[in-house]
């Protein structure tokens, strides 16, 4: 299992558009054949910085789902809205304290 982190900065302007736009398309990356789970989480400090935590089977399920038509058509659309490049990892886990609820 891989973890990948996106820390995306949008234009202030451009984040209610963004929200909005995610709840038509969260299930459809949290359902991706390979996707584990997704969270996506939002600065405290400055409600521009967004990220998006989720787990992998795989780099090659990641891959896959980058490749697929789905992130085709996302990321077009939220790419316009961004004040900053945004910045990626894929990381593995070393320890997870984190209580299952």
């Amino acid at each position: 299992m891989i973890t990948r982190i996106v820390k995306l900065h949008f234009q202030d302007e451009k984040v209610e558009t963004f929200l909005a736009f995610f709840e038509t398309i969260k299930h459809q990356v949290n359902n991706f054949p390979g996707c584990i789970a997704m969270k996506l989480l939002q600065d405290i400090k400055n409600p521009a910085i967004i990220m998006t935590y989720s787990h992998w089977k795989n780099e090659e399920a990641l891959n896959t789902y980058r490749d697929s038509e789905t992130f085709g058509t996302i990321w077009p659309t939220i790419k316009p809205w961004f004040a900053e490049k945004p910045e990626a990892w894929s990381v593995h886990e070393y320890f997870d304290g984190f209580k299952e609820k």
